[in-house]
Parts: C-alpha cells; sequence; structure tokens
C-alpha cells in the first residue's frame, strides 16, 4: 500500500550539479492551487455583484468564516490581522492537498514529512521573528511562570523553550502520519474487500456486506480527518 507515497520524476532536469525534476507532488501542488485559483474565478466573475450568494460564494464565505475562529483565540490583539492571510492560506491549501489522495491514481502531497515540516517550521519560524520584533528579549518570559525565582529563571525559560521548539517538528510530523496511515489503511482494506469479491461470486459479496460497510466507514473517517 506504500507505493502510492512514492515520488516518481515526470520531468527531469538537471542543471550542473543540481538535480531538478518535476515530479508528481509538483503536479499534485499545481492542480491544487489550480483549483483553488478556478474557485476564485467562479466566485469573483460568475457570483460577483449579486445580492444573494450562490453556491461557490457560500462555499468560500463559509472557509472565510472558519478560519477567524482559532485565529481569534490564539492571537490577540490586531496583530491577528497580519496573520490572517497566512494561516487562511495555509488552511486553504491543505483543504484542498489532504482529500487529493482520496482520488485514485492520486498523490497525496501531505503525505511526505518533508512537505509538512516546510509549512509548520515556516509558520514557527516567522511566529518567532514577530515575536521577536514586537518584544526584543521579552520575548522569552512569555515561557518563564509567574512568581519564579529569578535565579531558576534561565533554566526554566530553556526548558519550556525545548517543547516550544518541538512543536513545528510535532506538527509536521502529526499531519504526515495521519495522511499516510489513513490513506493506507483505506487502501488495505479496500483490497482486501476487493480480493474477496474475486474469490466468491457477486452474489455472496452483497448478501455478507460487512466488509463493505467497514470500507465505506473507513472511509468516510479519513475524509472527515484530511478536512
Amino acid at each position: 500500500p506504500l507505493e502510492q507515497f512514492s515520488i516518481h520524476p515526470l520531468i527531469p532536469m538537471k542543471i550542473g550539479n543540481f538535480y531538478f525534476s518535476f515530479t508528481n507532488p509538483s503536479l499534485s501542488m499545481l492542480l491544487t492551487l489550480g483549483l483553488v485559483l478556478l474557485l476564485l474565478y467562479f466566485v469573483t466573475k460568475k457570483g460577483g455583484g449579486k445580492s444573494v450568494p450562490n453556491a461557490w460564494q457560500s462555499l468560500v464565505e463559509l472557509i472565510y468564516d472558519f478560519v477567524p475562529n482559532p485565529v481569534n483565540e490564539q492571537i490577540g490583539g490586531h496583530v491577528k490581522q497580519k496573520f490572517f492571510p497566512r494561516i487562511s492560506v495555509t488552511f486553504t491549501f491543505l483543504l484542498f492537498c489532504n482529500p487529493q489522495g482520496m482520488i485514485p491514481f492520486s498523490f497525496t502531497v501531505t503525505s511526505h514529512f518533508l512537505i509538512t515540516l516546510a509549512l509548520s517550521f515556516s509558520i514557527f519560524i516567522g511566529i518567532t521573528i514577530v515575536g521577536f520584533q514586537r518584544h526584543g528579549l521579552h520575548f522569552f518570559s512569555f515561557s518563564l511562570p509567574a512568581g519564579v525565582p529569578l535565579p531558576l529563571a534561565p533554566f526554566l525559560v530553556l526548558l519550556e523553550l525545548i517543547p516550544h521548539c518541538f512543536r513545528a517538528l510535532s506538527s509536521g510530523i502529526r499531519l504526515f502520519a495521519n495522511m499516510m496511515a489513513g490513506h493506507s489503511s483505506v487502501k488495505i482494506l479496500s483490497g482486501s474487500a476487493w480480493t474477496m469479491l474475486l474469490m466468491n461470486n457477486l452474489i455472496y459479496f452483497i448478501g455478507d456486506p460487512g466488509p463493505l460497510f467497514i470500507v465505506l466507514a473507513l472511509t468516510g473517517l479519513e475524509l472527515g480527518v484530511a478536512i
């Protein structure tokens, strides 16, 4: 079941000692970008100026209204307006990339930890830079519990910074593991159900729909996890 996560060069390119290639993950990300742009086209061109939103506008409004809730909970003050575009773009990218792997013969971009780590570490580095720009060295005090004696402060700050830095690593690995494990489970059980169909006749398979129900339930669960 792991062959669905393998990377294949579609257009190999080599410049000097550097090897570049247009691979199936690159194609999947381009398709994701195309889907997002197509959605925006239908919203702005087909539904622009209408007082009653159409289905495309309602979908975009649903996405737009969902993102501010976690932003308002995690980020305070006017600085959240600066982070909103970045978080909104990341959310939309993952929303379109994750379910792609459920389509037969497609590729799950977020099933590779290099891509998920690039997303998580880019956000982590950006937050750290903004934190030092706004607060300077006082940024370390956010990791310090109240009422701590001054001699213990450096050690506690160091202990709090270690899990803070590992959040970016854990976020990337968690998304990668969820996508790989979930999609692999769906493929394994789907293959088992198909084997049962080939081993027996169609009447037996319809009369004992247990494997089919399990595959459908797991597929629905994986779609929920992906979205």
